[in-house]
């Protein structure tokens, strides 16, 4: 299965970002992992600055290298900024949109709930988290599914959604009402320095 299934506070801390979400573990230690995490101070080379950006925007959106490397070659057929578009394909898969919603508290918690079929996207169950959502799809939990813990907790707490969603507390359904433009993207990812790699 496409998931990355290791430590995640291990990657938060060698990125030095929750990039999987709030992070104890990162916040006693903000520095890199191992027994030379903290005294590391070579500088870095920009083959390794490029690499770096990739693996956190792979890990951030739960991508493996495959599907990365697919999903840039489809934004560099688009006309447009290729790092933008890139980044606006990754926005749109289903689990991501899932988490965007607010139904799930993360990424790999809207991924599970995908792939165990408790979302439709137009009233049909759909259990493929890489699925491109397209602007006005409906997004929705499943009748049955509606009175899960994890969904209710999550929407509870949900806080401020993104712009680019819609979300309808009534009948549980959202849908991607734009497509995102690069300041409404709140993920720390540097897209040209992933450009840049694999132009090389």
């Amino acid at each position: 299965m496409a998931r990355h299934r290791g430590p995640q506070s291990k990657i938060a801390r060698r990125f030095g970002e929750p990039i999987f979400g709030p992070d104890k573990a990162l916040e006693r230690r903000n520095y890199g992992p191992g027994q030379h995490g903290n005294n590391r101070r070579a500088k870095k080379s920009e083959y390794a600055g490029q690499l770096a950006e990739k693996q956190k925007a792979k890990y951030t959106y739960g991508i493996l290298e495959r599907q990365f490397s697919n999903l840039f070659k489809e934004a560099s057929r688009r006309k447009g900024i290729t790092g933008e578009i890139l980044l606006q394909l990754c926005e749109a898969r289903l689990d991501n949109i899932v988490y965007r919603l607010g139904i799930a508290p993360t990424r790999r918690a809207a991924r599970q709930l995908v792939t165990h079929r408790h979302i439709t996207v137009n009233g049909e169950v759909m259990n493929v988290p890489s699925y491109s959502v397209n602007l006005g799809d409906d997004i929705a939990v499943r009748e049955k599914s509606k009175s899960l813990e994890v969904v209710t907790s999550s929407l509870a707490n949900a806080g401020e959604r993104c712009e680019y969603v819609e979300w309808n507390p009534d009948t549980m359904t959202g849908k991607l009402a734009a497509i995102p433009e690069r300041t409404q993207i709140p993920e720390n990812i540097k897209e040209q320095l992933i450009v840049e790699l694999y132009s090389k």
